[in-house]
């Protein structure tokens, strides 16, 4: 007999798999005929105060979200005005077998329009098709400040995932907004950037972010995400530039023809004055993640300055016909890198790995599971500096990196 081989096409995020979708709004077809929806995480922060780690309210977890906070997307709640009661009159009896006899709801008693779609399906509204008027009548500047609007796809080929929100870009701008202090006034370096939400988050409180992915559909979603989040980088001054950075290429790409490529002055900046290094769930493919630990290793030789590199992923569970058995390959690859990086001396760079706790206060809506195990620091420098891949926090608490 054969080997049976089973193959998906499609790719969906758990973020938008287990999401309720009142709000889950489709705007546009891409250039690649994608259908383009837009979401709203809750931000749970004190924008007026500026707190720092710990801001009030930034200790509620997905399960008990402050009065107001809606879980994962704003407008996203149980349907307004819901009665789980028997109407009056209505009681419950057993037919003649002794079994239960639900009585339905009579007909004048229901709701002619309910007040929304069903929970677990996806009841998009198409606001337009084109590429113009994305805001349509609400502008940035009238936007709330606790409220981050995403465009996303919501299933996609494989080599599109980056079009979807995932839960580590999630944990990634979550720890940007619990280490405000680490980010400020600095030049951040995001790879592999997806639809820009860690980007985004960064900006709010660093000087300059290089925002960059491959692919030019990509790219201008990002582009879109920055105009729709555009209020919350004003009063910041944070400044977020799209470009493209291919993992596979040794160089920058700087044709003026194509779009979204760097310019001598923007190559200069990014090297001269680049101090944190980003990424998020780029670790799913084995020779992606080659690719990435490469473009991380040959950056920090051009680097001028210390910088440090913090690595998001989700730890991920498959049954494997090979295996007969449950593994987790795409993670195990990871860590045999950052085990190489550790035993890895290039001159006088070195590395070294640390595990960040993964319980700091949560300061975005979403869920945090235990399968979010790696939030990583790498420093990187020359004679007296190290270089430390660790996405976890430093703070006392359990640490979710060996589980």
């Amino acid at each position: 007999m054969d080997e049976i081989t089973f193959r998906s096409d499609t790719v969906l995020s758990d973020v938008h798999l287990y999401t309720p979708n009142q709000r889950h709004l489709m705007v546009r077809l891409n250039g690649m005929g994608q259908p383009v929806f837009l979401s709203q995480f809750k931000l749970l922060w004190d924008r007026d105060s500026q707190t720092d780690s710990g801001a009030e309210g930034g200790d509620h977890t997905e399960g008990t979200p402050p009065a107001g906070a809606v879980c994962s997307l704003v407008g996203a709640s149980l349907q307004a005005g819901a009665s789980t009661t028997t109407p009056k009159g209505l009681a419950a009896q057993l037919d003649e077998d002794g079994d239960l006899d639900v009585v339905r709801r009579p007909q004048a008693a229901s709701t002619s329009e309910p007040p929304g779609p069903p929970r677990d399906k996806v009841h998009p509204t198409i606001l337009t098709q084109e590429e113009d008027d994305v805001l349509g009548d609400e502008t940035p500047e009238s936007s709330p400040y606790n409220v981050i609007k995403i465009e996303h796809t919501m299933a996609t080929p494989l080599e599109d995932v980056g079009k979807q929100v995932w839960r580590g870009a999630l944990l990634l701008a979550d720890y940007i907004l619990f280490q405000r202090d680490l980010f400020q006034g600095r030049t951040v370096l995001e790879l592999g950037a997806g639809t820009g939400l860690a980007s985004i988050i960064a900006a709010t409180v660093a000087q300059t972010v290089y925002c960059t992915d491959v692919g030019a559909d990509l790219l201008a979603m990002c582009q879109r995400n920055i105009a729709l989040n555009s209020h919350l980088l004003a009063s910041g001054g944070g400044v977020v530039k799209v470009k493209e950075l291919d993992w596979l290429r040794d160089d920058l790409c700087t044709d003026p023809e194509v779009p979204f490529s760097w310019s001598k002055e923007d190559i200069s900046h990014l090297y001269g004055h680049t101090t944190i290094l980003l990424a998020a769930e780029v670790f799913y493919d084995d020779d992606l993640t080659d690719a990435v630990f490469k473009t991380l290793s040959r950056l920090a030789h051009k680097l001028k300055n210390a910088c440090t590199a913090i690595l998001s992923v989700e730890k991920r569970l498959n049954f494997t016909l090979r295996h007969l058995d449950v593994t987790c390959e795409a993670y195990d690859h990871f860590r045999a890198w950052l085990q190489r990086l550790e035993g890895l001396a290039s001159g006088r760079l070195r590395f070294a790995v640390e595990p960040v706790d993964a319980t700091f206060p949560q300061l975005l809506v979403y869920e945090r599971i235990q399968q979010l195990v790696a939030l990583c620091e790498t420093k990187v420098s020359f004679a007296h500096l190290e270089i430390r891949p660790s996405v976890c926090c430093r703070n006392s608490g359990r640490s979710l990196w060996n589980q």
